[in-house]
């Protein structure tokens, strides 16, 4: 008899649409490519040819953000977590439209080899997170996740305070906790939780500061059609003390 308490369910369903023919194709021959399998204390450089530091997103739902990031900063390994099927596909169908080069190319194709900055996990966050080292990670992502609005689903929020005791255990002395939502009892809840952690403190010197993205802080489609209905988005960053 398995005694063990199942693990209380941080995000939402699996699946979504039915894929398409080339999506299938993808997810059986590009995905294990990307595929990050989680080794107990070994060091997330590890997993990239050539990283000065790693960065973690957490639910990178299509991948633009992620996409982006990889692009962006070139010497930076990028870890994505991702359980939504439909997701993943989307961002592999995002890769093959890229040269090798990393510029776009003319349409969907092969890629010649994966991306040698991006690593994928498509289950539980939290198995990445338990397997990485102390102080190995020097940003780490949660853009617009499940907001669990009914009171009764609040503890299936992302953001609890033990789960904060485990990314500033990953986290770097001065790594950055990038925060985005537009759901407002999430941000209220996401900042008296932060706030009242030691291990961070928010960077807002204005409002501005929570109000505005960052340059280097690229729009996802989730946020495009928030902004679309009328939602207020809001953009938190905090640092590791």
């Amino acid at each position: 008899m398995n005694d063990a308490v199942p693990r209380r369910k941080l995000f939402g369903r699996r699946k979504g649409p039915a894929l398409s023919v080339r999506q299938k194709d993808l997810m059986q021959t590009l995905l294990p490519s990307l595929q990050l399998v989680p080794e107990p204390g070994r060091a997330p450089a590890g997993y990239f040819a050539n990283a000065s530091e790693v960065w973690l997103e957490i639910g990178f739902g299509a991948g633009e953000h992620l996409l982006w990031q990889a692009g962006a900063h070139p010497n930076i390994g990028v870890i994505g977590v991702e359980p939504y099927v439909a997701g993943i596909a989307k961002l592999l169908s995002k890769l093959t439209s890229l040269s090798p080069a990393g510029g776009e190319g003319q349409g969907e194709g092969t890629l010649s080899r994966p991306p040698h900055n991006i690593r994928l996990y498509t289950h539980d966050a939290r198995d990445v997170i338990a397997a990485l080292p102390d102080a190995s990670v020097s940003r780490v992502f949660l853009l617009f996740p499940d907001p669990w609005p009914k009171k009764r689903h609040h503890k299936r929020r992302f953001v609890q305070m033990e789960m904060l005791d485990q990314l500033a255990r990953i986290m770097r002395k001065g790594a950055e906790f990038r925060f985005a939502t537009d759901d407002y009892g999430y941000r209220l809840w996401t900042l008296e939780r932060l706030c009242a952690h030691p291990a961070f403190t928010w960077l807002a010197r204005s409002p501005e500061d929570w109000r505005a993205r960052p340059a280097d802080w690229p729009q996802t489609r989730y946020e495009a059609k928030a902004i679309a209905a009328g939602r207020i988005c809001t953009y938190l960053r905090f640092v590791r003390r």
